[in-house]
């Protein structure tokens, strides 16, 4: 199992300078791109206010600090950059994949509590914008659904805070259901939103393997751990959905596995997951993207039938309670250009979107991506012939997951504040660096917790 570590996956040793020589440009052509972003969204900001962040292109605010996380996430990062990648060969399957999920509570956990207890994990979702506001309304869940669209728009009656308004009533009610079986309040909802949305790290594993390519996921699992994304998953209701997608793709690569003992159940239960997340956000339409790549790397198709008639299930649920999809976004459409939308140049965020993205997939994930893309060819002439492993299979997914992001920025519905809102799409962007040649794995690893440590430590996030 040292094999994968003595050779590059794209081909090459170690020892080839060329491919390193041009993973390093391209991470500094990252590092450029966001400082390109943070220049030109300064000085905008500057002279026009029209960006509405104080930090761009991130929403943040400049305020260096160290608090009870500090510690605990500095010897954090020190052992899973010195121990990780041994770790992740040496365990077995399961107790990695448990390892991961632990690894990436604490992860967040300690980035959160940078900010302290209150600030950084109590109040996050105590916000007057955010869902909990909003939870006492729905002690009738029937009513509230059923009129749910009326209170979409500024200027209607006691129209919702800004992310009920701007999401379908799946994500609020998660919290509605936290509350009836007395889990109520910021400090639950808080950990919610930790421990599910940590849970993405190992639902990617499980992909990886179900995929074929159980190689690539160990070289990715410490990777996925120490991923700055971290930094906005604790705590934003943003990772809980990420975790959803994940789990939803997760479930979809287990059923269309020639392994699989009950494939139909498995993607049934994709769908149900992946249905759900689109009723926790308009944007998770684009996870199609990524759903079609799982498929296409498993060359079966079987499992759509089922993961089809999952999520319609869910669909029905919604529309029968007076919930209509469709309805909900032309009005979120409005409502988002009555806000701060209307005044955001596309003309900025259309690029700025993809510096941000440097940042919480990190720098290493964009080095594998460039890869990851110089086997997109290959890749694509193999699927004729087998199914794709190992190093195809993150191409794949690699490349879904650019896609989906490229069609959110020229969507222009993504202006700022994507940092959180990406999450279920740059999660799928850090395999990528498993590609990196293993003598050099460390190294990378130190960057993306370099990346994540640095964000929380210079800045106040506003998720």
């Amino acid at each position: 199992m040292t094999q994968p570590d003595l050779q590059s996956p794209s081909g090459g040793t170690d020892t080839d300078r060329a491919p390193i020589r041009a993973d390093l440009l391209v991470a500094v052509l990252a590092v450029l791109l966001f400082a390109a972003a943070a220049v030109v969204g300064t000085l905008i900001q500057n002279a026009h206010g029209v960006l509405y962040v104080a930090w761009p292109p991130l929403y943040a605010s400049w305020l260096p600090h160290v608090g009870p996380g500090t510690v605990p996430a500095l010897l954090l990062a020190a052992v899973v950059v010195l121990q990780g990648p041994a770790a992740a060969r040496a365990l077995p399957w399961r107790p990695l994949v448990w390892s991961v999920w632990g690894s990436s509570v604490l992860w967040t956990t300690a980035l959160a509590l940078v900010d302290g207890w209150r600030r950084g994990i109590t109040d996050r979702l105590l916000s007057p914008h955010e869902y909990l506001a909003s939870v006492d309304r729905f002690q009738d869940v029937g009513a509230a659904l059923s009129t749910f669209t009326r209170h979409i728009l500024v200027g209607q009656p006691d129209n919702w805070p800004t992310h009920v308004a701007g999401h379908p009533p799946g994500a609020v009610l998660t919290f509605v259901a936290l509350d009836r079986v007395g889990l109520g309040g910021g400090a639950w909802a808080g950990v919610w939103c930790v421990v599910v949305g940590a849970s993405a790290s190992a639902a990617v594993l499980v992909a990886l393997r179900a995929l074929g390519a159980e190689e690539t996921a160990r070289r990715a699992a410490p990777f996925v751990v120490l991923v700055p994304a971290a930094v906005w998953v604790g705590v934003s209701a943003d990772g809980y959905f990420a975790a959803v997608t994940a789990w939803g793709l997760a479930l979809l690569a287990v059923a269309a596995s020639p392994r699989a003992r009950t494939p139909r159940l498995a993607a049934l239960a994709a769908g149900v997951l992946l249905g759900w997340s689109v009723y926790l956000s308009y944007g998770l339409v684009l996870i199609g993207f990524l759903a079609v790549a799982v498929l296409l790397c498993a060359r079966n198709a079987r499992p759509l039938t089922y993961a089809l008639a999952g999520a319609l299930a869910v669909a029905a649920a919604f529309t029968a309670a007076g919930f209509w999809w469709w309805e909900g976004y032309q009005l979120l459409v409005e409502r988002y250009y009555q806000g701060v939308a209307a005044v955001r140049p596309y003309g900025y965020w259309v690029w700025a979107n993809l510096a941000t993205v440097c940042v919480t997939a990190g720098l290493a994930a964009v080095a594998g991506a460039r890869r990851a893309l110089a086997l997109v060819p290959g890749t694509v002439r193999g699927l004729r012939r087998a199914p794709s492993r190992d190093d195809a299979t993150v191409a794949l997914l690699v490349t879904a997951a650019l896609c989906a992001v490229a069609a959110a920025t020229l969507s222009g519905m993504s202006k700022g504040e994507t940092e959180r809102i990406w999450l279920p799409f740059v999660l799928w962007l850090v395999p990528a660096a498993a590609l990196l040649p293993g003598r050099h794995r460390r190294a990378w690893l130190a960057v993306q917790a370099v990346t994540a440590l640095l964000v929380n430590h210079l800045l106040l996030t506003g998720w």
